[in-house]
């Protein structure tokens, strides 16, 4: 039970927060607060969504496999590749990420050399088993949790006592409206800070891939779907409020870690270290469970013959090896390339991520769309776990994700990443018409509605 909380939790919170707010912050200022509030509303009804299908069916491949049910193979091939594609590009972030932060303590050692150092380990915690892989995701996403309530509570207590941080800044709430208002760059910085916003909250979605490899799922999928939602944008909203309390938002520009600012004025010895150890702990739960979502989505796409069949095999644990050792090859490769790109480039590769993101989520929510409809018409019983609003509630969902894929385009920063993400569209639709539907028989396609 806790194994599956706390997976969504080590996807969800980790560079988003940690560095990433800060280029939300720079975009909306203050207004970047309800960014999150609304973005966490529409996380939480495709969380629902998911949840409800999920529970009806639990299977490895997941949402890949109810767009296959409800919207045709096409659509599963699509979302269960773009999920993929997803995580590797996350990851790749997160394991370049981890080089440079081991060589905060050793910065004359290569940092090719501790990429392989992570690969290996995730690769080894990921082929051992799921109970070994769920156990050290608890651990490590607790330790950034702590670091996060201890953060907001250390900050809250600076505010009640009135201890103002280094640099002469004055700490209040009237830092949230004091420097040019609340909504210092209006709409258009709220769309702006959008991308990096929902690429923070990307990866909730791993809690229908664990569906398939709970004991209970009727029991644990729901207590994890009303639960993780909640807890992220609690901790998200409540990081952003102290942050902007204590520092303004116009000094928070990404150069040094706002949580090194809090912890050193919190008399804490060796601040920049532990935040170190903190962001560590990140990287690897973050790449952990990436690796083990694409891993298990493979196989799930495998068994459809959206995949190599190979990708169907397991160890005597029930482990996906082929697929654990391709995710683990490509960050291998995409490390190498990546760490020649310059550290401004978090930006793209997060509006990257953010379309992959929001796409799977698009098909997800249209998936739960097409089940309810089948339901309404008697040809599938009601479920026992209902998302509330039903079909209406997803399609409230759909009209948001619109507007973050429009937002992608419109924004000139992120705009390349709607390109790369039209052209992967595009890559798919003929790899499925070249090599995949050759193969598929009439019946393959009677499910789509």
């Amino acid at each position: 039970m806790r194994h599956i909380q706390f997976i969504a939790l080590g996807s969800a919170i980790g560079t988003g927060l940690f560095y990433g707010s800060a280029s939300a912050i720079a975009a909306a200022g203050p207004a970047v607060i309800l960014v999150y509030l609304v973005a966490g509303a529409g996380v939480y009804l495709v969380m629902r969504a998911l949840g409800e299908m999920a529970v009806r069916e639990p299977v490895a491949g997941s949402f890949g496999h109810y767009a296959t049910q409800y919207l045709g193979p096409f659509a599963g091939f699509v979302t269960g590749w773009t999920y993929v594609f997803e995580m590797i590009v996350v990851a790749l972030a997160d394991v370049t990420a981890f080089g440079v932060y081991m060589q905060y303590w050793f910065p004359e050692s290569p940092q090719w050399m501790w990429v392989v150092v992570i690969i290996l380990l995730v690769a080894g915690i990921n082929a051992i088993s799921v109970k070994a892989y769920g156990e050290t995701e608890f651990w490590l996403t607790l330790v950034k949790v702590g670091a996060i309530v201890a953060m907001v509570l250390g900050g809250i207590a600076l505010l009640l006592t009135g201890t103002n941080l280094s640099g002469g800044y004055q700490s209040g709430l009237g830092n949230l409206i004091g420097h040019d208002g609340f909504t210092p760059y209006g709409l258009g910085g709220c769309l702006a800070a959008l991308s990096v916003v929902v690429f923070a909250f990307g990866g909730v979605e791993n809690v229908g891939i664990t569906a398939g490899e709970a004991d209970d799922p009727a029991r644990a999928i729901p207590r994890a779907v009303n639960s993780v939602p909640v807890r992220i944008l609690l901790f998200y909203v409540a990081t952003m409020i102290v942050l902007m309390s204590l520092l303004p938002w116009t000094v928070i520009d990404g150069k040094s870690s706002p949580f090194v600012q809090i912890f050193a004025a919190l008399g804490v010895p060796m601040a920049a270290a532990l935040l170190n150890v903190v962001v560590i702990t990140a990287a690897i739960s973050a790449i952990n469970s990436d690796t083990f979502g694409a891993g298990r989505m493979l196989f799930g796409m495998a068994e459809e013959g959206h995949a190599p069949a190979f990708f169907t095999s397991v160890t005597t644990r029930g482990v996906p090896w082929p697929a654990t050792t391709v995710m683990c090859a490509a960050l291998a490769v995409g490390a190498v390339l990546n760490a020649a790109i310059p550290k401004d480039v978090f930006v793209l590769i997060a509006s990257i991520a953010t379309f992959a993101t929001v796409w799977v989520w698009l098909m997800i929510l249209s998936s739960h769309i097409v089940m309810r409809r089948r339901i309404s018409r008697g040809d599938l019983p009601e479920s026992g776990f209902r998302s509330p609003g039903g079909a209406i509630g997803s399609w409230i969902a759909v009209a948001f994700m619109v507007l973050v894929i429009a937002t992608l385009a419109w924004n000139e920063e992120t705009r390349v990443s709607f390109v790369v993400g039209v052209l992967w569209i595009a890559l798919l639709t003929v790899v499925y018409q070249v090599a995949v539907r050759r193969r598929a028989t009439p019946s393959d396609h009677s499910s789509a509605v």
